[in-house]
């Protein structure tokens, strides 16, 4: 695996009229060291964290997901987004997302109701200085219909806080009923190598209708909030070493082989991890190397 490295190297998608590179930047990571959401962890240093967000933008990142909820005893994302790259780059797209909530202490609170959808928006429009959210996702919670808090976000849209919409940790019905109501123009949900590959059916279904589907834990997968775990499956391992990559590499670039229309998040708070996951942009997969990923997807789940 050769070349310069830029998120650019793994083509584009459009966001509605946004256009991002198909590798991004996830924050969840970004306001401490270990679990994210965990009461104890460490807030991560505030220079380590606005170098990743500057090194992100000089690779070529152009779309970075967030929260208002991504905080830690010291640390906010979106205050650190806000802190390291305002003013924004204009090609710069920031997502986030509403729905869950915690208090000041990092304890979570009840999903938002409909009428609390527009303080959440205002919050992280507050948190990120500016005057108009790129794109909100709407945070699931359970299978109940999501009709009415779509609604509130549709009518934000329509007064101009918010410019597109998606759906995050969605199931298909829900897809459905947010397209009654309004486009949508991403769906974010769990998915990766051997993690959830019961969401196949939902990534063709998105690729089909032009959605992007942008993959969390696509590294970690079943140590979700956690990272990753440290080991690594034999397949995942061989092709890595034939290609000159790194397993996280491997994994990255498998997704992005599944679509076009699939965008990639990974988040750390490594200057170093940064650089090579944004390297993942390099790495051609062959056609042996995916019918082995295959099974391992089909093993592991």
């Amino acid at each position: 695996m050769s070349g310069t490295i830029s998120a650019g190297a793994a083509g584009t998608w459009t966001l509605g009229d946004l256009t991002v590179n198909r590798i991004g930047f996830g924050a969840m990571r970004l306001p401490q060291h270990g679990r994210a959401f965990a009461g104890d962890a460490a807030p991560r240093d505030r220079d380590q964290a606005m170098t990743v967000l500057r090194t992100a933008v000089e690779l070529g990142v152009n779309h970075i997901d967030t929260a208002a909820f991504y905080f830690s005893r010291l640390r906010s994302a979106n205050e650190l987004i806000n802190r390291a790259l305002a003013p924004y780059p204009e090609d710069l797209v920031i997502a986030t997302k509403v729905g869950p909530g915690r208090d000041p202490s990092g304890e979570w609170l009840p999903m938002a109701t409909p009428q609390q959808l527009r303080g959440q928006v205002e919050e992280n429009l507050r948190q990120l200085g500016r005057d108009h959210l790129d794109l909100v996702n709407l945070r699931v919670s359970g299978p109940g219909a999501i009709t009415e808090h779509f609604e509130a976000l549709a009518a934000l849209r329509d007064a101009g806080l918010i410019r597109h919409l998606g759906i995050s940790a969605a199931r298909p019905d829900h897809l459905a009923q947010a397209q009654a109501i309004a486009p949508v123009v991403c769906v974010q949900n769990p998915y990766g190598l051997g993690f959830r590959s019961a969401q196949d059916e939902l990534v063709r279904v998105c690729g089909a209708q032009g959605i992007a589907f942008v993959p969390f834990f696509a590294i970690a997968g079943v140590e979700r909030e956690a990272g990753g775990s440290g080991t690594e499956n034999d397949e995942v391992l061989s092709i890595a070493r034939t290609h000159g990559a790194t397993p996280v590499q491997v994994r990255l670039a498998w997704a992005l082989h599944r679509g076009p229309h699939i965008l990639v998040i990974p988040g750390t708070g490594s200057p170093e991890h940064l650089v090579d996951n944004v390297a993942a942009a390099n790495l051609r997969l062959t056609s042996d190397d995916l019918t082995r990923l295959e099974t391992v997807h089909q093993a592991e789940q």
